[in-house]
């Protein structure tokens, strides 16, 4: 490596001729060709590595993009049954007022968790949906520990400010957006209680500001 830099700096010109003279001339051109190639092969792969990176320019055409249909969508199949409706509506309903019960369903088929029903005309809940405007933190916070899908209606009676926070900062209109039966988010923070003060004092004024329309 000194031989590059004996065209900037005599002195380490000088060092470096010294230092040649105690070793073998055989082994350091040696040395210096093994060195000389793989600096080489480096250099040739940063080259390609950069080339390869994200914003950079591409080497070939841009891939065409096909535009979506409106009736182009894929039928899924249905890998497993669906859980009865009965079952379903049962443990939703237990989520709005009883633990023991919900304890009890769920050892038996934890893949309840999630379940949802559909009260008609697009009124969906879940378990934790029910406790949530409920104000039953003790049955939202054990649906959650068993892997409960959080949504901004939980958080919000549970009193989790940076939750809220971050959700309405990307999404502004979200505070005028109604949980299930058409509740207001406004009254899953005063079903909190003093948990969920926080909660309730941040989102009182935008709740009435107008909301945001789409764009």
């Amino acid at each position: 490596m000194a031989v590059f830099f004996v065209h900037n700096n005599r002195k380490l010109a000088m060092r470096t001729a010294l230092t040649l003279k105690n070793i073998n001339p055989t082994y350091t051109r040696k040395q210096f060709l093994i060195g000389s190639g793989v600096t080489a092969v480096s250099l040739l792969c940063g080259r390609d590595l950069l080339q390869a990176q994200p914003g950079s320019t591409p080497s070939g055409p841009a891939p065409s993009v096909t535009p979506e249909l409106a009736d182009n969508v894929p039928d899924f199949p249905e890998h497993h049954p669906p859980f009865d409706r009965a079952r379903v509506k049962r443990f939703v309903i237990a989520g709005h007022v009883n633990l023991a019960a919900v304890k009890a369903m769920l050892a038996e088929e934890p893949k309840l968790i999630n379940g949802t029903i559909d009260w008609g005309n697009g009124d969906f809940e879940t378990a934790l949906g029910g406790a949530s405007h409920m104000g039953r933190r003790d049955i939202a916070e054990f649906l959650l520990e068993h892997n409960a899908r959080m949504d901004i209606f939980a958080a919000t009676m549970l009193g989790k400010i940076d939750i809220v926070k971050a959700a309405v900062a990307a999404y502004p209109n979200i505070v005028h957006v109604p949980g299930p039966h058409g509740i207001p988010l406004l009254v899953h923070a005063e079903k909190g209680g003093p948990a969920a003060k926080q909660v309730l004092e941040f989102l009182r004024p935008l709740v009435g500001q107008p909301s945001p329309r789409p764009q």
